[in-house]
């Protein structure tokens, strides 16, 4: 994971993990990327026994970093935030030996490599608005005009950066989609802009390919249509609905056979917009306001796999 240290423990999932993690007697190291190491063929992280409590102003203790062979873990969690780069996918193919050594990793680490966040609901076409992945700007410009509304987003970064809204006939349409395909070089998602945005961008989580019962509408701000928290948005908890369970069932075991045991689905509306596997969130706000228990269902799904 990113350093605990800089983490906003109020709303952190990892540290909700954590704290499951110690409330079951399990012993926490915590590592970043840049500690993973190979050598003689055996991968080992710098790593730090760490201590977490549910604290806002003082919420872990770490002690000094020692090195650990990672198959001396049972499980290791990857809760490393994008941007999906190189540096990411060499962690996975790291993780990945120590996968091979008999270690759970959650995510899985080819998963990870294979489920882009913005590029896996293509799998899932049926369940999405109209949408174009390409780096060609006429062909994005003719998408635009077809669509009048669109949202155009990189397909590597998280927290509402670099998405924009362009409506057909704007004036900085050239200059966004010069600056986001860098001059007609890197694919980019445009999309169908969706009205229903102003009832929320809901966060559903799923564990095992199933869903919590209850969602995360995260709701723009004033005059912004981004619905994500590191953007301003405000979240709102609420059961799913009959469409959220369905959209659950068509992508559910998919995820499931993948590997990718903790993940967060973007639902605006009747439609997915992003399949979240890298570091999924909103945990806490939903154990927050329907007195759930989200990590301890993830922990039963790991104790389980771990132990058959």
């Amino acid at each position: 994971m990113d350093d605990i240290s800089n983490i906003n423990p109020k709303k952190d999932s990892s540290l909700a993990m954590m704290l499951e993690a110690k409330r079951r007697g399990w012993e926490i190291y915590t590592f970043d990327t840049t500690d993973l190491f190979v050598e003689d063929g055996k991968v080992f992280a710098r790593a730090s026994k760490t201590t977490v409590v549910d604290d806002l102003d003082n919420w872990f203790e770490k002690q000094p970093s020692r090195v650990v062979e990672l198959t001396g873990f049972d499980v290791i969690l990857m809760r490393k935030d994008p941007p999906f780069n190189m540096d990411y996918i060499y962690t996975t193919y790291l993780l990945e030996q120590a996968e091979r050594a008999g270690v759970l990793v959650v995510n899985k680490p080819q998963s990870l490599r294979d489920a882009n966040e913005k590029l896996f609901a293509l799998h899932f076409e049926h369940c999405m608005p109209s949408t174009l992945v390409s780096t060609n700007p006429v062909q994005i410009k003719s998408f635009i005009k077809t669509q009048k509304t669109v949202v155009v987003k990189p397909l590597d970064g998280m927290g509402g950066t670099d998405i924009f809204k362009l409506v057909d006939g704007d004036a900085n349409i050239d200059e966004v989609l010069d600056y986001l395909t860098h001059q007609g070089t890197r694919q980019i998602l445009t999309q169908e802009f969706l009205v229903d945005i102003v009832k929320g961008d809901k966060r559903i989580l799923l564990i095992n390919g199933r869903p919590i019962d209850y969602a995360l509408a995260r709701l723009p701000a004033k005059g912004s249509f981004k619905g994500n928290l590191a953007a301003g948005a405000t979240g709102i908890g609420q059961p799913l609905s009959d469409r959220d369970y369905y959209l659950c069932e068509q992508i559910g075991p998919t995820l499931k056979d993948k590997g990718l045991m903790f993940v967060g689905l973007d639902v605006i509306g009747d439609y997915i917009t992003e399949i979240n596997v890298t570091s999924p969130t909103c945990i806490r706000e939903l154990d927050t306001q329907f007195d759930l228990n989200i990590a301890g269902v993830l922990f039963d799904a790991i104790e389980q796999q771990i132990n058959t």
